[in-house]
């Protein structure tokens, strides 16, 4: 029992460390390329903006409205 006991410990040696590995290259430094994701989020959204000021003067002009009409 001694001697199986002292084997495996024995057997359990500090594994090797792994080779280096070099690292993944950064997708995000490349300008230009697979930027359909971000383009299709974005345009809805500088469309939005764009419309915003028209919106507010709208609703702004309808408030004024219904204030003189004594509402």
């Amino acid at each position: 029992m001694l001697a199986c006991s002292a084997l495996l410990l024995a057997a359990c040696s500090r594994p090797e460390p792994p080779k280096k590995e070099r690292p993944p290259e950064p997708q995000a430094s490349t300008p230009g390329r697979h930027t359909e994701l971000r383009d299709a989020i974005q345009a809805p959204q500088d469309k939005a903006r764009a419309v915003e000021g028209a919106v507010d003067e709208a609703a702004k002009a309808q408030r004024e409205a219904i204030e003189a009409a004594g509402g």
